[in-house]
């Protein structure tokens, strides 16, 4: 069974809980939509599911030609204001245009309206240049690539008013947003019937930045850039590939230790990779033959508490608020043998000073370093704030609507786990992981001692 259908609702629409949600989602039934369309080559699918979706899309049109939104959309990153509408329309236009519907009268009207809309954001002129190259309309993409000249060069773009911080490290990775918008540049460019050898250049440098974005799993910062950015990437690997030449790769350790790294036609795809033993260390890197190759360093570390003085998550504190006996609560191994019924309510009070207007969908993390917790968390769906839940043996997963409430939850101790350790919680935007809040609490610990205030989320204007 093909696991996105569990967040598909009665009426061909998707949405980011499914049914629990009170209805689907325009932008996510058109991301299945283009997704699925992409995938009946290679996998089963059924081809009622995607008639479902473009349905429910073509029910969703105004008049104008444009898409209504409808239901929730949690990165805020991708909402441009009055051009909301707008990218949301061509989104769901390229998805119709993937498919391979380009005579379809929802998709002629669409892009009349988007022909028909005027808009300075760069993510939606980035998108618009995309569609139109897609629908063969050559006038219309290239005075959406001449607009996006003029926002930092052509080799990355970024939203408005989003600067790098003071604080944040040169070699930081981008936002989703950025990746995905710079994505549809390049997809723009290539999606042109004839790409010259200029425009091919351009790509070359977009391609480059991207491939730094990238983790070191190949990846990105979320899945809706990753899709965008491999299918890009994808797209440009299949007009510059060639597979004569091989060639070697040696790098070259502080202490001279050599790894060689050989490419020829029967590993020319393949992904190789070897541990850097030697840090800190300047490594060289050598290459001998024809070819081409992409070397990537993946690096990992704990960043110091400098990069964010004043986190946009504040926590003022973070503890139990109660800890006893639960009357009734039923009682099973140690717990049972101990006498152990305890209840600890969690409270605490984060709030979003950021920049943005509002966050995103916001995820608490509340992390034992010493599994099993010895913990339940009971009847915590039932809250209307708590989107989804994910309980590990040394975790515990929240996820979080859009609302300006205090979160709290109770949890019952199931059996007795010694040596207690401090937990650590983090809370931060699903969305824009760059901006997290930790503190250490006294958590699962029916000893603690009561605190003013402890564990959940208030969100500014949402």
């Amino acid at each position: 069974r093909n696991p996105r259908l569990l967040y598909k609702h009665d009426d061909g629409s998707y949405s980011a809980f499914g049914k629990s949600d009170s209805t689907g989602n325009t932008w996510l039934t058109a991301f299945v939509l283009k997704s699925f369309g992409q995938a009946r080559a290679y996998v089963a699918i059924e081809e009622q599911h995607i008639t479902d979706a473009l349905q429910w899309l073509r029910q969703r049109q105004k008049k104008s030609g444009c898409f209504r939104s409808t239901g929730k959309l949690f990165n805020n990153a991708l909402q441009g204001g009055v051009s909301d509408e707008l990218s949301l329309s061509a989104y769901v236009t390229a998805a119709m245009l993937e498919l391979g519907l380009p005579t379809e009268p929802t998709v002629n009207s669409a892009l009349k309206c988007l022909g028909a809309s005027p808009t300075e954001n760069p993510y939606t002129q980035a998108l618009l240049a995309y569609v139109f190259g897609l629908a063969g309309l050559r006038e219309q993409q290239e005075a959406q690539l001449q607009h996006l000249a003029q926002h930092k060069g052509q080799l990355y773009w970024q939203r408005k008013g989003k600067a790098q911080e003071p604080s944040e490290p040169s070699w930081a990775a981008a936002a989703p947003a950025e990746v995905e918008m710079t994505a549809y540049v390049l997809l723009a460019y290539l999606s042109q019937p004839s790409v010259s050898p200029a425009e091919l250049g351009t790509a070359s440098r977009i391609v480059r930045w991207l491939c730094k974005q990238q983790n070191p799993y190949g990846g990105f910062a979320s899945t809706q850039d990753t899709v965008v950015a491999l299918q890009a990437l994808a797209k440009y690997a299949a007009l510059t590939y060639g597979d004569n030449g091989d060639f070697t790769v040696t790098v070259t350790s502080p202490t001279g230790t050599v790894q060689d790294f050989v490419l020829d036609s029967s590993n020319r795809l393949v992904l190789q990779r070897a541990a850097l033993a030697e840090l800190p260390g300047t490594y060289r890197l050598q290459t001998r033959g024809q070819g081409c190759a992409l070397v990537q360093v993946g690096t990992a570390w704990a960043p110091s508490a400098a990069w964010h003085t004043e986190p946009p998550f504040p926590a003022e504190a973070l503890g139990t608020v109660g800890t006893g006996a639960v009357p009734g609560l039923g009682r099973t191994g140690a717990a049972r043998r101990e006498g152990i019924a305890k209840s600890t309510l969690w409270l605490c009070t984060c709030r979003y000073s950021g920049e943005r207007p509002a966050t995103n969908m916001v995820v608490i993390e509340v992390r034992s370093p010493h599994p099993p917790l010895g913990y339940h968390i009971p009847q915590l769906k039932r809250q209307n704030l708590v989107k989804k839940v994910e309980v590990q043996p040394d975790q515990v997963t929240i996820y979080l609507d859009k609302e300006e409430k205090t979160f709290s939850f109770r949890a019952q101790q199931d059996f007795l786990v010694s040596n207690l350790q401090p937990a650590t919680v983090s809370l931060y935007d699903y969305y824009e992981t760059g901006e997290p809040c930790r503190a250490v609490s006294p958590a699962w610990s029916p000893a603690a001692h009561p605190c003013p205030s402890s564990c959940g989320h208030q969100d500014r204007d949402g």
